[in-house]
């Protein structure tokens, strides 16, 4: 689906946003871009969007140099969700999905009111201006602007930015929707939360350079110290023990009356981006 080659870009002499990324997305994966404020991520997804131009190195999308494709043959099999709404204040969320609905084929499109009743978009505000709305309902609207053309390719820029933690688990259970459906779909983001839980692969991006590209749960297996903390009662008492996963094998090598519980000392995806790039994501 994305094919990645070598890719450069500078915003101007000594201000080099990429230093030749390599990567590809399959058909039907959810992909994360990860990484801090100024890492290059935006700068990426605009390039992949068609926006940004006179980039270095190779990309193609649906098997096509990206240089090459038909403008609005590409356009109406992607659909972007902007980490800042892109919407006309003055018109109501149905006018602007109506308006932006005008840009496809009929075929293609989903019912505007059918994805704000899935998106949970509040039925009072449908005919009021975009001025009116909160944040996380600007999300909403900007999340179906994307979906309304069924896009056989989703980008998303900090999907969950905004919402609160109903709005991050919705939105997080429509994009595996689309999945399902054979959607492919490249996420940018610095909240870890959402890659762990959506991801089939993350990219790690610091300072325009690809630190680690893997499954959330082989970069937390390779990066483990393969240790769990038991949490016991002995002769009445509350203990806890850091032990190593293989004493397992031979049972509780220490006496215990009662097991409370066991957690695994394993990284968080966060823990791990600090470790390959020496940078917090925010």
């Amino acid at each position: 689906m994305i094919e990645v080659k070598d890719l450069t870009f500078s915003y101007g002499k000594d201000k080099q946003a990429l230093h030749g990324l390599n990567f590809t997305v399959e058909d039907g994966e959810i992909f994360g871009f990860l990484g801090p404020n100024g890492s290059g991520k935006s700068t990426t997804q605009k390039i992949l969007t068609g926006i940004l131009k006179g980039y270095g190195g190779e990309v193609l999308l649906f098997g096509k140099d990206l240089k090459e494709v038909h403008a609005q043959e590409f356009f109406r099999k992607i659909g972007v969700l902007f980490e800042f709404p892109y919407l006309y204040a003055n018109l109501s969320a149905l006018d602007n999905l109506r308006y932006f609905s005008s840009f496809y084929p009929k075929e293609q499109l989903r019912d505007a009111g059918e994805m704000l009743d899935e998106l949970e978009f509040k039925k009072d505000f449908l005919r009021k201006p975009v001025s009116t709305y909160s944040k996380g309902m600007r999300q909403r609207v900007s999340m179906a602007r994307a979906l309304i053309s069924s896009p056989k390719l989703l980008f998303l820029d900090e999907p969950t930015s905004g919402l609160d933690p109903a709005g991050a688990v919705l939105f997080r259970r429509i994009i595996e929707k689309e999945r399902r459906k054979g959607t492919t779909v490249f996420v940018t983001t610095h909240n870890m939360l959402d890659a762990d839980l959506l991801c089939d692969r993350v990219a790690f991006l610091s300072n325009g350079k690809m630190k680690a590209l893997d499954t959330p749960r082989n970069l937390k297996e390779q990066n483990s110290n393969h240790s769990i903390v038991v949490d016991y009662l002995y002769q009445g008492r509350r203990e806890e023990q850091k032990i190593e996963i293989q004493e397992l094998k031979a049972g509780i090598p220490f006496p215990c009356d009662e097991l409370l519980s066991i957690h695994s000392q394993e990284p968080t995806l966060e823990d791990i981006f600090i470790r390959y790039t020496g940078r917090r994501l925010s």
